[in-house]
Parts: structure tokens; sequence; C-alpha cells
């Protein structure tokens, strides 16, 4: 089946094109075309508006009230479909600090069931712990907390299907230089996470192979110029991607722009960490095992601190755009291609490129989400803008 989208503008990977048409050919992005090719053929209309990929959230708790240590798989299918009311179409279901029993368990009902899911498309798990250190331990449970075990890593392995896609921990925990090469080895990206690592001890976790700062400046040894540490380390090592979670309240805009300018846009990472919380009114709620109240936009434990976000990765590219910090065509970036990048699923998602499934978004000039497609199928509208 073959059919054209028709729109102002595209975001394709290395430029901007438009107006012009997109070729879908049984749910695959096929070629660009200025002009109408067949005159003939279907034809999706979205003049005013703009398509671009769909987003890719690597670090997601939860959403819609329904948490991913839930270990519910009607859960799981929940956040799924409800993920494409946020422009997303790949993500990673992401677990929290616990035992290593509980995490057997939420591990092989995700390998179990993810191609289960009707909505946004699971392409791995990200274990967030439990190998971390306690003075930034964050929304993590310190009870659970150890050295890196390659060990409980296989087990892990082994009850998800071997579809552990990335995982994060603290690299000045004893064992850590050996577990990254392991882990590494096995095709799984690792991030370095709820740290008080040193520059140095950071700059040698990524020289074993990790390649991912965990939500920059948070939960990590902040940036000194007698020691930069770790949020140093994100900025300024080679060859790795920054998280940071742009909703106002973890991340000062212009520390946001700072690690942007320093890390570059291709090598940012916009993400969610969003919650359970996240699509669902203020309130009480849980993350993992603890209470948590969401509250003028944020949710905090009962101390203060933040724990998770509840935002959308939509409203991240809106905001960053609206801080002025990066342009459209960066935010989507950021938000599609470098999150898939940074997991080595680029060849799968987070593109339009040629062969690919056709996930796209579409938006209005002023970045709202008009609609959202999988595989050249309308999943969600806004109800506000219909293609013509």
């Amino acid at each position: 089946m073959e059919l054209f989208v028709y729109a102002d503008q595209f975001f394709l990977e290395n430029e901007i094109a438009g107006p012009g048409f997109l070729q879908i050919i049984n749910g695959k992005f096929a070629s660009y075309y200025k002009e109408l090719p067949n005159e003939s053929a279907e034809v999706i209309d979205y003049a005013g508006h703009w398509i671009a990929p769909g987003l890719v959230d690597t670090h997601i708790h939860g959403f819609q009230n329904h948490d991913v240590m839930d270990n519910d798989f009607e859960g799981l299918k929940a956040i799924s479909e409800g993920l494409l009311s946020c422009g997303v179409t790949s993500f990673l279901p992401t677990t929290l600090t616990s035992s290593p029993e509980t995490l057997n368990e939420v591990v092989a009902m995700i390998g179990e069931n993810y191609m289960k899911v009707q909505g946004a498309k699971i392409k791995g798990i990200f274990l967030e712990g439990p190998f971390f250190t306690e003075k930034h331990k964050g929304a993590q449970n310190t009870k659970y907390f150890g050295d890196p075990s390659i060990e409980l890593l296989e087990a892990w392995q082994k009850h998800s299907n071997r579809f552990i896609k990335k995982i994060a921990l603290a690299p000045e925990r004893k064992g850590a230089p050996e577990f990254i090469e392991h882990a590494v080895k096995d095709q799984i990206t690792v991030a370095l996470a709820h740290s008080d690592a040193t520059y140095d001890v950071a700059k040698q976790a990524v020289e074993k192979g990790a390649s991912i700062f965990v939500h920059t400046f948070n939960g990590m040894s902040g940036l000194h110029h007698r020691e930069p540490g770790m949020a140093g380390a994100a900025m300024n090592l080679p060859h790795v991607f920054a998280e940071v979670i742009c909703d106002g309240h973890h991340v000062h805009p212009a520390a946001a722009n700072i690690l942007m300018n320093a890390r570059s846009r291709k090598e940012t990472v916009l993400i969610t960490d969003c919650m359970m919380a996240g699509g669902m009114p203020e309130g009480e709620y849980q993350l993992g095992e603890f209470p948590v109240e969401v509250k003028n936009g944020s949710a905090r434990l009962a101390s203060g601190s933040l724990a998770g976000s509840i935002l959308k990765l939509k409203d991240a590219v809106k905001n960053v755009v609206k801080w002025g910090i990066a342009t459209p065509e960066e935010a989507v970036y950021m938000a599609s291609t470098a999150p898939a990048k940074s997991i080595g699923m680029d060849e799968e998602c987070g593109r339009i490129a040629n062969g690919l499934d056709a996930d796209f978004i579409v938006l209005t000039p002023e970045l709202e989400l008009a609609a959202t497609y999988l595989d050249g199928v309308c999943r969600y509208t806004s109800g506000k803008e219909e293609a013509r």
C-alpha cells in the first residue's frame, strides 16, 4: 500500500525540507518528493503543519497512574498507548532500584509481553539501578544499593529474554570498570547516574565503554573549578550523550543551555524521567516504594526532593524552543534521533529514513502536537487539527 503525506516542513535527519510529499509504502518510510510523483496516489494533507520523527523516550518510569514497577502488563499497555498523546512512538520502560527478585519479575514481564503493546513501541528495558551511591540517591531506595554484579545482570538478561538495552550505575562503586566492559560487550548501553564520582573516575568509566550521563546535573557530583565532577565529565568528555530533564524544575534553562553548548545538541538527549502521575491531576502518588506529592508542576518526596517528573516529551521540545536555547529542528532532534542514537537504535527509530517504520508526528508551527502515526497509521489526534 502506497500513500503520501503532504506538509509544509519535514524534519529529516540532516535537513528541513518542504513543502513536499513523504512517500510511505506498506507502513515504512520511502522517498521524499518536492512534487507528487503520482497524481492518482492517496495523499494525507497536512498543509500548514510540520512532520517530525516520532519521539523516543529512553528514560520513563510511568504514565497515567501506572508504574513500570507495578509489574502489571495491563499497566504497561496503558503506558504504551498513553504515550502516543505525548508524541512518543518508541520508549524504554525504566525500572527503579529494588530487590533482585522484584527486578527479576518486572523484567520478565516486559520481556514476555513487549510485542503485545498497541501504542508506543518498547525497544528494550532501562535498569536505573541498583548500583548507586547513597549521597545522590534521589528517589532510589538505598536499602537495595550494592556494587555492580555481573551475575545479577546475567540473571536479569535471562529473565528478560535478553531485552536489557541500558543500565545505569555509579562508576565509583567497586567492580564498576569490569562490569561496564562486560555489559558493553553484551550490547547493553551503560549510563552513569546517582553518583558522587570525581571527574577522573567518570572519565575512566567512559574509557571502559560507558556512554550516557543520566539526567545531567541531577543526582550527581556538581561542577567545581578544581573538581569538575560528574557534571563536568558530562559536558567535557568526548563521544558521550548527556540526558537532561527540561521541565523547568530539574534544571534551570541557562544550565540546560550551557550543557547543550558544551555537549552539542547532537549529543544532548531530552528525556522525561516521568513517573505515574504524568498525564494525571495533582495529588498523592507513588514512585516505587515512596509516596510522592504532585503539586505546581513537580513531583516531590516528603523530604522535598524531586521524584522523577510529570513531563511529557512533546512539552520538553516546546520548552527548549520557548526558552530560546534550541531551534525547533534541534529540539526535535534531541527528542528523537539523539535518544535513538544514544542506545544504538537509530536504525530502527527516531529518524525519517527510507525503510524505517513510518512512525511520525504532526506538529503545528507553534509545536503543538496534532497527530501521532505508527507504521503510517494515525493512532492519536489532538482533535484540534485534522488531516484533509
